[in-house]
């Protein structure tokens, strides 16, 4: 039994609210966050607004829908929109991000001693952690420059929806722990007291990493830690600041997901810890939604029919009748048609009796015909060969194909359905916009125009995909 559907997530009135600043587009990976942040940016800037839409997706698709040779931690003007708004687009490199704090927050010496760090140099490619929280901070940057109406961010591709919000505590927390406190210590004491410390307490803590992780790896640890000593705090004070922007007014969470079981899953976990942490859900958006024009036809029907077609025997090799209807073609005149295919075989077999009553001269022949001619109740008894269609089959093993890959699609929506059931029954306060799903890719601003008009419209059920 199908839930009421959940109220439809109003897209346009969203994007056309001037209070609306920040729209955060997140979810699990492959569940088209990427394609959806930059539909909403499309349909806003050709609403009227001055839009940037921030992307952390690695295989660049953004640029190419949006005809951009590439994109860079630049925001770049995107040709081609219609209407009064503007389009701007940038993809984040996390670590000249990483670099721009860095130059922002150090005097030059101690940038350069930072950036020029192995430590740093790994730390701000590939850390744990370190692309969601340079996400937050550009987010951060963006909204202070205030020089766009609206910002959307496309989050990170993670293996859970999860971590954007996570990491950047994760790292605070990681640069303001224990160990790297440790590590400071001596340079925050100096002095006797600090060389004390090293000589006796640091020198066993550093020999002992120093078998694990190497002495050269320590001491660019200890370096990069002792340049970065001022800067620390400013980590955990700009993740935090941005944190409370992502609860403010004007921030708006839409839930990304599939129509599938794992997608929607992470879409609950992710509406439940909005919700706990404050954040403004603004809905779900549901894409790949499978439809069908024929919805009416069950796939129980549609196998059904089918099986009946395959079932049917062949008419070049019909089983032979037994003897008394070889020899007598007036019993075959006497075979009702219950469907056209089983009148095609009667009629074939008929046709070789007919023959070989003919070329034993048998009476019976001509008395089959006469039936046949003057009785429009009773199946022809003699078929003329060149009558018969040779392609018949064949249009019913096409037909029983097509049956059967409409009751996987029906039994594919049936599926769909259920985990949104299930969605629903657990959020049933979440707006939810349903986009149909398209035959391809999105590859240009068509595509993201499209795929605009139907996240607005997606309060209804999905059309045929």
């Amino acid at each position: 039994m199908t839930l009421d559907a959940a109220e439809p997530l109003a897209i346009d009135p969203l994007l056309d609210d001037p209070g609306t600043r920040i729209i955060v587009c997140c979810g699990s990976g492959g569940v088209g966050k990427t394609t959806t942040a930059a539909a909403l940016g499309v349909r806003a800037a050709e609403r009227g607004r001055k839009v940037v839409v921030l992307t952390i997706d690695p295989a660049r698709r953004l640029a190419q829908s949006m005809g951009i040779d590439s994109l860079d931690n630049t925001p770049r003007r995107v040709k081609d929109i219609e209407g009064d708004g503007e389009l701007h687009a940038m993809m984040l490199d996390m670590k000249r991000t990483f670099d721009e704090i860095v130059e922002a927050h150090a005097d030059p010496d101690r940038a350069k001693a930072i950036l020029t760090n192995p430590f740093y140099q790994s730390l701000s490619a590939g850390f744990a952690g370190t692309q969601e929280y340079m996400a937050m901070e550009k987010l951060g940057q963006l909204r202070a420059r205030d020089e766009w109406d609206l910002i959307v961010v496309d989050t990170p591709p993670s293996r859970s929806a999860l971590d954007f919000l996570d990491a950047p505590k994760r790292l605070g927390s990681f640069l303001d722990g224990k160990f790297i406190k440790l590590l400071m210590a001596p340079a925050k004491m100096g002095g006797r007291a600090g060389m004390k410390f090293l000589n006796v307490g640091m020198s066993m803590m550093t020999g002992t990493l120093g078998k694990l992780l190497g002495g050269p790896f320590l001491h660019d640890v200890q370096t990069f830690v002792a340049a970065m000593d001022t800067m620390f705090g400013g980590f955990r004070t700009r993740a935090d600041a941005t944190y409370r922007l992502l609860q403010a007014p004007g921030t708006a969470f839409l839930v990304v997901a599939a129509p599938e079981r794992d997608a929607l899953r992470e879409a609950a976990y992710f509406v439940e810890r909005l919700a706990a942490d404050d954040m403004p859900l603004a809905g779900l958006v549901l894409n790949r939604v499978h439809g069908s024009a024929a919805s009416r036809l069950s796939a129980e029907r549609a196998l059904a029919a089918a099986e009946s077609l395959e079932e049917l025997p062949d008419p070049a090799e019909a089983p032979d009748l037994p003897d008394h209807a070889e020899n007598n073609p007036d019993h075959l005149a006497e075979i009702p048609a219950e469907n056209l295919d089983e009148r095609r075989i009667v009629d074939q077999e008929a046709g070789k009796a007919g023959d070989r009553g003919s070329s034993d001269s048998s009476p019976h022949a001509d008395a089959a015909g006469a039936r046949a001619d003057t009785d429009p109740d009773r199946v022809d008894a003699v078929v003329d060969p060149d009558q018969v269609d040779p392609d018949q089959e064949s249009v019913e093993r096409l037909t029983a194909g097509l049956l059967r890959l409409h009751a996987e699609r029906m039994q594919v929506l049936a599926r769909e359905q259920r985990t949104r059931d299930r969605f629903t029954a657990l959020h049933p306060e979440v707006p939810v916009a349903e986009v149909a799903a398209l035959p391809g890719d999105v590859h240009d601003l068509a595509g993201l125009r499209i795929i605009g008009d139907r996240l607005a419209a997606g309060g209804a059920p999905a059309g045929a995909a």
